[in-house]
């Protein structure tokens, strides 16, 4: 796996990843940036959401879950001063569909957080308190 981060100007930047994709990353203007894209640490938390949001669905496809929704909402709490790194981090799961069955959704959520998403399971090994909870919506 391999990025390229390319600086533009001020404190923009285009990251582009191996496959071929690529987002503009950049800060807020009172650290001289123009605010075209996401803060470098605002794309860590959205990536743990996609990684964690990938595995949920495919472990709900797999157990055939009538899935027609799901979001997951990523809060972080930083250290003061530098590095202000993450020290907690909430994910939590809208989970929408015909008749899902808690017992399938907590089973998702609970095996992506424990054995399946890299980044969560990164995180919580780097020392960041990593919490998960869901709800489900009647479609």
């Amino acid at each position: 796996m391999k990025a390229s981060i390319k600086w533009t100007d001020g404190r923009q930047f285009v990251a582009e990843a191996g496959s071929g994709h690529s987002v503009v990353i950049d800060g807020n203007p009172e650290n001289g940036g123009r605010n075209t894209g996401p803060r470098p640490m605002e794309m860590m938390l959205m990536g743990l959401g996609g990684c964690t949001s990938f595995d949920v669905m495919q472990i709900l496809d797999k157990s055939r879950a009538p899935v027609t929704d799901c979001v997951a909402s990523v809060e972080a709490e930083r250290a003061e001063g530098t590095p202000a790194v993450f020290t907690k981090i909430h994910v939590h799961f809208t989970v929408t569909g015909h008749g899902l069955k808690e017992a399938q959704v907590k089973r998702a959520v609970e095996l992506s957080a424990d054995k399946y998403c890299s980044a969560s399971i990164m995180l919580a090994r780097g020392g960041v308190e990593m919490t998960h909870s869901y709800e489900i919506v009647e479609a």
